[in-house]
């Protein structure tokens, strides 16, 4: 926790959650990751904490931007953002939504099968797409092999598709699974990348662009390489598989740019034992899956507590959040060590929430608000 956001929590006095955004950390993020790929642009993910302090500061910084939807490129928009630091990098977009984009200046968006590149054609003529391959994300925490992305040899298929219809078919792109600890997981997707690059110069098609796509972690209960890590394994991948014909690339970190950034303030609201003789107490919370922590889910993402009453004896404990269902428990698989002294009321910190937390929070599920978020 930074000092800025412990005197932050210090002086508040509202009732609920909350999660705290320290901008400094983001600006130092954003410093590590431009200087490890120097080449390399910075297309942050929206999508992983939107907050206009945020977009501004990032914008101010020189970050390009990856959006989900027409509303995320409206707000890097708001934030000082040109259009041709956008991307449109979800590969299932709706035909009109395509549109609005290409009419607001967006020109660069991302494919993955004939369907959508004939959208895009209808209504962004002469748009550039990159399309997206399927990769194995064997090594990430969050892996993101199934739902984006065709076979690479699908790929110069799609491309020449794009190009026969008036698009200009630009590049690759891929992502290797979010939180990736591996720093040579790219390695095999650029030997993917590189092939399809060879494939559509043989077919009269010259590409640029291999958007690398995010992966970059934040820190949570384990250490993770530095960002100078990455750089210097991506850049002996591209150098290894496109020999002295480096393309354009860009990255799209979300989590490695702003998760340590954040820190949620949440309240013990119950402990209590499902038997007498149970070794285990249930520790429940005033946030759970429902009110931002929806990566908890398979216990993927473990984020670090902190408790008034650490360095006392620790016993396991099930941790869950306070609405009425079934599924909003957080950690019981593996139990999280927890002071025997816990009580209710008690505040917890929970560590490295600056991203995918607010996003996923419910509007009123249960009634309860929406995860309260302050940029500092």
């Amino acid at each position: 926790m930074t000092d800025r956001i412990r005197e932050f929590l210090r002086n508040r006095r509202e009732e609920g959650p909350c999660v705290v955004v320290d901008l400094d950390v983001v600006r130092s993020n954003y410093s590590a990751l431009a200087h490890a790929l120097p080449d390399t642009r910075v297309f942050y993910a929206v999508k992983a904490n939107p907050a206009p302090e945020v977009l501004s500061l990032l914008a101010e910084l020189g970050s390009c931007f990856d959006c989900a939807s027409v509303a995320e490129i409206e707000m890097a928009m708001a934030a000082g953002a040109t259009p041709d630091r956008i991307s449109f990098g979800n590969t299932i977009k709706k035909e009109r939504d395509i549109e609005r984009a290409f009419n607001l200046g967006v020109r660069l968006f991302s494919v993955d099968c004939k369907a959508e590149v004939e959208k895009i054609a209808r209504v962004a003529h002469g748009a550039k797409i990159f399309c997206r391959i399927l990769c194995d994300g064997a090594g990430a925490d969050w892996p993101l092999s199934r739902k984006f992305g065709c076979v690479p040899e699908m790929a110069a298929d799609v491309l020449e598709h794009g190009h026969r219809l008036g698009l200009d078919a630009y590049g690759i792109s891929f992502h290797v699974g979010s939180q990736q600890k591996n720093v040579e997981a790219w390695d095999s997707a650029l030997a993917s990348a590189s092939a399809i690059f060879r494939e559509c110069a043989e077919r009269g098609i010259q590409l640029s662009l291999v958007n690398l796509g995010g992966g970059f972690p934040a820190r949570y209960l384990q250490d993770v390489p530095a960002a100078e890590a990455y750089g210097e394994a991506i850049f002996r991948a591209l150098s290894r598989h496109f020999g002295n014909s480096i393309p354009d690339t860009i990255i799209e970190p979300g989590r490695g740019m702003v998760g340590a950034a954040g820190m949620i303030e949440a309240e013990v609201v119950l402990i209590s034992k499902k038997s007498e003789d149970d070794p285990v107490r249930w520790v429940y919370l005033d946030i759970g899956k429902f009110g931002g922590l929806a990566e908890t889910m398979d216990e993927a993402i473990r984020y670090p507590i902190r408790t008034p009453r650490d360095g006392d004896a620790v016993e396991p404990c099930v941790l869950a959040g306070p609405t009425c269902d079934s599924a909003d428990v957080l950690y019981e698989k593996t139990p999280v060590l927890l002071p025997v002294s816990l009580a209710i009321g008690d505040k917890v910190l929970i560590e490295a929430t600056g991203a995918y937390t607010t996003t996923y929070s419910a509007v009123a599920f249960n009634g309860f608000d929406p995860l309260r978020s302050y940029v500092i």
